[in-house]
């Protein structure tokens, strides 16, 4: 065989495999593109009752992320009975404070407290709006939303 023979065949041959790979990694991207796009609406929703209507609580999971276990997890309560505003607001205030990021503390932790904080104020603006219909779904008196660092 010739030289310039064997150089065509691994050029040829190299060309073929480099080829393939890039038609698999493009198929691939592309796949991922499709399922990222599809994720992209956010997190779903559970599935309805059988009236439609969705779970209370698995409302609340949704727009806060935190179920009730893990936001009386993070605040160290219990989630029966439900605390009340001031017990949730005392122990929101300790947390957020011992995690302050200029001393030391963790920013991420710190919004996970206030996640926690903000899914007991609606458990509790819920509990309230079960208990006093006419009461509306204000959120309990004592809480600022506002404050807190935002996720």
């Amino acid at each position: 065989m010739s030289l310039p023979k064997v150089i065509a065949q691994v050029v040829l041959t190299g060309a073929q495999i480099f080829g393939r790979a890039f038609a698999d990694a493009y198929k691939q991207a592309a796949a991922n593109a499709a399922r990222q796009s599809a994720s992209a609406s956010g997190p779903q929703r559970g599935p309805a009752n059988a009236d439609g209507s969705t779970n209370v609580s698995d409302d609340l999971t949704f727009k806060t992320g935190l179920t009730l276990d893990e936001a009386a997890n993070i605040l160290n309560l219990k989630k029966e009975p439900l605390p009340t505003q001031e017990e949730v607001l005392a122990r929101y205030e300790t947390m957020f404070k011992q995690n302050d990021p200029e001393k030391g503390g963790s920013w991420y932790l710190q919004a996970k407290v206030f996640r926690a904080r903000e899914r007991f104020d609606l458990e509790l603006a819920e509990a309230l709006k079960v208990s006093n219909p006419a009461a509306g779904a204000e959120p309990p008196a004592g809480g600022d939303a506002g404050a807190g660092p935002k996720v």
